[in-house]
Parts: C-alpha cells; sequence; structure tokens
C-alpha cells in the first residue's frame, strides 16, 4: 500500500495539486498488494483540512444517547444540545426520555463567572421533575476552556438526590471523535456494579444502537439460538441492565471502533472475554452467529444457530440475484465511521458484483486498513479522515456510481450527480443480517440505476 507521497504515477498530479495540505499525504494511499508500507491513521485531524470528523462531545452522545432511559445534560452553549432524536435513528422499546436533550444553555455571563451553580440548578430541576435514576453530564468546549469542575458537581449532586450522577468528560477541543468513545466507555464503566463474584448466563451486546430497530434483529437471532443478552450497550438499553453488564459471560463487540476500549476495560476489570462480530452482509451475519455459537461451547446453541442460519438462507432464496444482475460492473465508494463497517460493505458489494474503487473511515485502526488492503482490489483508494475536497477528488477520478457514506456526505454526492445510501446514524431502513442484506441491495440499485442522473 503506497501513499502518494512515494513513486506512483499518481505522485505528480496529486503534489501539484495547491488544494491538497501536504501534511494529508501520508494519510491517502492506493492498494499496491506488493508494498508492505502502512497508512497513516489514529491521529489528529490536520488543521485546515476540515475534517469530516465530529468532535469528542459528539462522539461521547454517540455512544450514550441511545439509553431509553438516561437523561442527558449538555452544560455548554444551547447550540451543542441540538444532538438530539431528530439527527438520529436509535430507537426505543420503552422509555422516550433519551428523546430530550437538556441544556445548561450557557452563555456570557457563565463563561466569566462561571457555570458551576447554573449545573447544580440544573440537575435539581431535572430531579425534581422527573425523578431520574442516572443523569450524564457533558463537558463541553467552553466548559473547559473556563474550568468549571464538573465532576465536582456531579459529586455533591449524587450525594443530595441519591442518584447516579455521571460526569462525561467530553470537550470538544480535547481530541477528536474516538476521544469521545473513549469518555463514554469511561462514564459507561462508572455506571456499572462490582460483579461480586456472580455470573448470569447470557452475553452483553456492545456497540450496536439500534438503528431503524437493528438490535431487535439481532437480539431475535441470538433469542433463536438460546442466547440470553444481558445488557444492550447502548442501542435500546436501560440503566440498570447496564449496571448488571459485569456479570455477563462474554462480551459481543459490533461497532469496534466505539467499543472495543470497553470491552478491553471489562476484560481487565470483570476478567470477561470479547470477540469483534459484524451483522453487515449475509456473508458476515452467517460468520458472526457461528462465532458466537461456538464462543458458548455449547453444542446445542452450535445447532442452533447452524440451524436458524438455514432457515434464513432459504426465506432469502435467490432475492438478492436480480441485484446483482442490475450492479454488476457497477462502482462503489465508501466512507463511514469505522474499519468494521467498511470491511462488510466491501464484501457486500463484491457480492453484489460491485467494484469498490475508494473505501475510507474516520476512526479506523492499522489492523482495520490491514484487512482493508487484503480485501480491496490493487488501485483501489483508501483513506484515513478524509475531507470533502479528496472525496470529491477521488469519486470523480474513480467515477464511482455510488457513494456510502453517513449525512454530510449526502449533498457531496448529488452535488457530483451519483447516488448515496446512508449508511450512518439517521438511517431509517435496518441494514443488517439478512433482511437487511437484501434492504441494502435493494437501496444501492434503486438509487444506482434511478433515471435521475441520466437527466443531468
Amino acid at each position: 500500500m503506497k501513499s502518494f507521497e512515494s513513486g506512483s504515477k499518481l505522485k505528480h498530479e496529486i503534489i501539484n495539486d495547491k488544494n491538497l495540505i501536504k501534511e494529508r499525504q501520508g494519510f491517502v494511499c492506493y492498494n499496491s498488494k506488493g508494498d508492505n508500507s502502512k497508512i497513516r491513521c489514529d491521529a489528529d485531524s490536520v488543521s485546515g483540512s476540515v475534517s469530516q470528523r465530529a468532535c469528542v462531545y459528539c462522539g461521547a452522545r454517540v455512544v450514550l444517547n441511545p439509553i431509553a432511559d438516561a437523561f442527558h445534560i449538555v452544560h455548554g452553549p444551547i447550540g451543542c444540545a441540538s444532538y438530539t432524536w431528530d439527527i438520529r435513528g436509535s430507537l426505543s422499546s420503552g422509555p422516550e426520555t433519551y428523546r430530550n436533550s437538556f441544556s445548561t444553555d450557557i452563555r456570557e455571563n457563565d463563561v466569566i463567572f462561571g457555570g458551576e451553580k447554573k449545573l447544580a440548578a440544573a440537575i435539581d430541576e431535572i430531579v425534581e421533575k422527573f425523578s431520574p435514576k442516572v443523569i450524564f453530564v457533558y463537558s463541553t468546549c467552553i466548559v473547559g476552556v473556563i474550568g468549571d469542575d464538573v465532576e465536582a458537581v456531579c459529586k455533591q449532586a449524587e450525594i443530595k438526590h441519591s442518584i447516579r450522577v455521571i460526569s462525561v468528560k467530553s470537550p470538544g477541543f480535547a481530541g477528536n471523535k474516538s476521544m469521545g468513545y473513549k469518555a463514554a466507555c469511561n462514564a459507561l464503566i462508572e455506571l456499572m456494579e462490582d460483579n461480586n463474584g456472580e455470573e448470569i448466563d447470557g452475553v452483553n451486546f456492545l456497540g450496536d444502537f439500534n438503528l431503524a430497530g437493528e438490535m431487535w434483529i439481532i437480539q431475535d437471532y441470538l433469542k433463536q439460538m438460546g442466547i440470553n443478552v444481558v445488557a444492550k450497550i447502548t442501542g435500546d438499553g436501560r440503566c440498570e441492565e447496564i449496571k448488571n453488564a459485569p456479570k455477563a459471560k462474554f462480551n459481543i463487540v459490533q461497532c469496534a471502533g466505539s467499543m472495543t476500549y470497553l470491552a478491553k476495560n471489562m476484560e481487565s476489570l470483570y476478567r470477561i472475554p470479547y470477540i469483534k462480530v459484524s451483522f453487515f452482509g449475509v456473508e458476515d451475519t452467517k460468520l458472526s452467529l457461528m462465532m458466537i455459537a461456538e464462543a458458548t461451547g455449547n453444542k446445542n446453541i452450535v445447532r442452533r444457530a447452524e440451524e436458524l442460519i438455514e432457515k434464513m438462507e432459504k426465506e432469502l432464496g435467490n432475492k438478492l440475484d436480480f441485484y446483482r444482475e442490475k450492479l454488476k460492473g457497477k462502482k462503489a465508494a465508501i466512507y463511514v465511521g469505522g474499519g468494521f463497517k467498511a470491511i462488510s460493505l466491501i464484501k457486500q458489494f463484491k457480492d453484489l458484483g460491485m467494484e469498490t474503487v475508494m473505501v475510507g473511515t474516520q476512526t479506523g485502526k492499522e489492523d482495520d486498513y490491514e484487512v482493508i488492503r487484503n480485501i480491496s482490489d490493487e488501485g483501489t483508494i483508501i483513506l484515513d479522515d478524509s475531507n470533502p475536497y479528496e472525496l470529491e477528488k477521488f469519486i470523480k477520478e474513480k467515477e464511482a456510481d455510488i457513494l456510502v457514506g453517513g449525512v454530510k456526505e449526502r449533498p457531496l454526492a448529488y452535488k457530483l450527480g451519483v447516488g448515496f445510501c446512508d449508511h450512518n446514524h439517521e438511517r431509517k431502513i435496518p441494514l443488517c443480517g439478512f433482511q437487511g442484506a437484501l434492504n441494502f441491495a435493494k437501496e444501492i440499485h434503486l438509487t444506482v440505476n434511478s433515471p435521475i442522473w441520466d437527466m443531468l
């Protein structure tokens, strides 16, 4: 895998492009199977690159927001509190508490004199009106600047109200979205209670946020296999079940980018092993079900998993063949949050007969990019923490027919006259499991083969 600053024939074009930031060159590579050089990744964004990454606070909120019965106070300006239900696809089977955002609405006067009293008053008001069991308090950029002792306010509130009030250390300038994931995971560990040697016959599912009800699909698969889910972390999760998470037999990690840190900490603290899975695409769904079944060490569960796969494949039948015929030879560009999703998408496109010509992530790690290099074709553009200019350049250069990304990438795709598939937190259609694979193929077909592109 060679970067553009090495000796490729693309080097001259890139370096002479005044719009490409020189410091970004190590983060942009093309796949060369005979080269063992590595892409730069897992670093802070280059200044001025207009990164598509979100801030630390947003990363923390991505993880914690789906807990259905928790309350969230954003200690900062009112604008930060806009991150609520209307831009999230997470669903709940019960409480709708998580759909509300509460803010201390920090203003100029508070910046000068401090906002601790305002935060304490906000906690008191929420306790009086709603009787919450758990409150998460998020620090934002301005709070990090003025130095409010949020943790001390939270501890005092816990004593006063006899509930859990947990400080989430997430000032936006303190790092990147990945740091927000870690801040959220630390808050979850703080919520958890010691297992005291107890064990529940079940598993924790980490890193599914129940977008369009996907956690329910996976939970149903596990139920059919005879596996109990102790805690859903965090899609459609409840505070009480998360407290009991240390009692589970093992952890299943779906979103490796946001939850591997939590899984490793739980392994260290509670000796709970973990496995990484992905339920995107038929191939990875089958593989994940068998991995989970085998991890239980129960032959009956392994048998049930095999029967489930056989049943679901029979229901799926040859329905995908229609879309394979329609999509054969089309070119796809991928830019998503984590490496695990990018890897699954490459496999899905390959199954549909499509070529992945560009793939990038916001928070991918070195081992993710190594897998991407191995499963993608020679010459595929690989990017880490990209920006709109780079995405536009390579989509046009590689003549992609569709871009798979998040809400920030949608306008770019339409501007370029190519199809778009939302694979982020805003989507309303489940894309995981067997049915999700069919939904995905249908959406890609409807977008790529829309007659609108012939009119532009």
